[in-house]
């Protein structure tokens, strides 16, 4: 990620009430967990449900959530909003198991996180 996106994620997580932050150059949520990106989402679109939502659980936000520059909230097919940072919906991965995990990075070559 770009030193601007970085600083953008850091102002994003002030506005959000800390619902998002950078750390180490990953993009994280508030608690730390980190956020990963999956290369088979096009257009702003996820293609993760079902077996694929259990193991990537979509970062959720609501309709009324305040959005900064490069953040927005994509609609998913249950009808629920997922937060999305350059027009990549963002995930977690069900093996991450404490904050600062990053054990999802790589998997499959699909998946990553965003990195500075």
């Amino acid at each position: 990620m770009p030193r601007t996106h970085l600083l953008t994620a850091l102002f994003a997580a002030s506005l959000l009430g800390s619902t998002c932050a950078a750390m180490a150059g990953m993009v994280m949520d508030a608690k730390g967990n980190t956020l990963y990106i999956f290369d088979k989402d096009t257009g702003g679109v996820s293609a993760c449900y079902d077996d694929c939502a259990k193991n990537w659980p979509p970062y959720l936000g609501k309709a009324d959530d305040p959005l900064t520059e490069g953040w927005t909230l994509v609609d998913r097919k249950d009808g629920t909003k997922q937060w999305a940072y350059d027009g990549k919906p963002m995930y977690y991965f069900i093996g991450d198991t404490k904050a600062g995990d990053v054990t999802g990075d790589g998997k499959g070559g699909v998946w990553h996180v965003i990195k500075e």
